[in-house]
């Protein structure tokens, strides 16, 4: 038990570490101040997404970009609320903005990837930016994408998203959680090992989409119109796949309002995972998922008096060191280290929390904008 325990933990720990290290090796990108060059075609799927739109919209109409620059495609997606009101109502309001409703046409099993689908058919700028109707942009958002495209001879730019949160428990935890996941997303860019993103704030150049064939191959996995088209642009062109690390590029997305909606949240992106090509990521997935079952497994003996509360104790006091340098370097960039003060009450939870996520994924479906989505 002790030789399983300083393995597991030693790997998990090198495993950590690599990411710091490219956390701390990937540049923060500072925009100078240049003349606009880059148009860009923003799509926005939606299904049902009223009470979120006004929020949308208004970041967008804040946007520090010439308005000729950038268009606004809004794919509906099924949607029976009063979607058509607000949007009537913002182009009212905002005359100048080029902004268009389109109807998904739906050719597969996965609506998102069809209704992206469907708005590139009608982009007519070159550079697609992906993100979802529950976002904020920030106002020098498309500043900062086309200063960096300037600076870097790039296909596809992923770039940071976070919570809008409130200051309660559920809303701390999945923020650590989702830090988490930005902070190894950064680290893998930092290593040059790339394998995970965020459809929230994605920018692509159109041609190569099309030159990729698009959602072909993956189109019958309902999500992952973020991961598995990146796999493809990194296959077709594996050093013009960068990360922008700016603040200023932050698009803000609201957490799950309650339990419920957070499992089925979870279990969906980690299905996606599941089907990922990248060797690196399913390491990463594989140790993570080892390390926490066995944490729990740990604690289940030393329950029963099968072991001393020593093992499961060091292991987890290990666990929660390691992964607390790289939260706090992430809640720092992000501006959100209010968060870690919940950090020692969620990591005693995320354990089960992560173990349940990854085994339901195998065998459950999940729920998605009020459709269900079989396994």
């Amino acid at each position: 038990m002790l030789i399983l325990s300083i393995f597991i933990s030693t790997v998990y720990i090198l495993l950590i570490v690599d990411l710091v290290r490219g956390f701390n090796r990937l540049p923060e990108f500072f925009p100078e101040k240049t003349t606009s060059q880059n148009s860009f075609t923003i799509i926005v799927p939606f299904r049902n997404e009223a009470k979120n739109l006004p929020t949308l919209l208004n970041s967008f109409s804040r946007l520090n970009y010439p308005l000729n620059q950038f268009e606004i495609l809004m794919v509906n997606d099924d949607s029976s609320d009063d979607f058509q009101f607000i949007i009537d109502q913002f182009i009212i309001e905002n005359a100048g903005v080029q902004i268009e409703v389109i109807k998904n046409i739906r050719k597969t099993s996965s609506p998102k990837k069809d209704a992206i689908e469907s708005a590139i058919l009608k982009a007519q700028f070159d550079w697609i930016i992906s993100t979802d109707a529950d976002c904020e942009a920030p106002a020098n958002w498309l500043n900062n994408l086309d200063a960096f495209l300037q600076k870097n001879n790039v296909k596809m730019i992923v770039a940071p998203v976070a919570y809008s949160i409130e200051n309660k428990f559920l809303d701390h935890f999945q923020n650590l959680d989702f830090l988490s996941l930005q902070g190894t997303t950064m680290g893998s860019f930092g290593i040059n090992r790339p394998f995970m993103c965020n459809g929230a704030n994605l920018c692509y150049a159109k041609q190569v989409f099309k030159t990729v064939n698009g959602f072909e191959g993956n189109d019958h996995i309902a999500s992952g119109d973020d991961i598995f088209l990146m796999e493809k642009f990194i296959s077709s062109y594996p050093t013009q796949v960068k990360y922008l690390k700016s603040f200023d590029a932050v698009v803000r997305t609201k957490p799950q309002p309650d339990l419920g909606a957070l499992i089925q949240q979870r279990v969906r992106w980690a299905a996606k995972m599941g089907s990922t090509k990248i060797i690196f990521g399913k390491i990463i997935g594989i140790t993570v998922l080892t390390a926490n079952s066995y944490l729990l497994l740990l604690f289940s003996l030393a329950v029963f008096r099968q072991i001393s509360w020593q093992y499961p104790g060091l292991f987890f006091l290990v666990k929660i060191n390691v992964d607390f340098i790289l939260l706090f370097k992430t809640s720092d960039f992000f501006k959100q280290k209010e968060s870690m003060r919940s950090y020692l009450g969620s990591s005693f939870i995320y354990p089960f929390f992560s173990v349940y996520i990854a085994f339901a994924s195998f065998f459950k479906g999940y729920q998605w904008k009020g459709r269900v989505f079989k396994k």
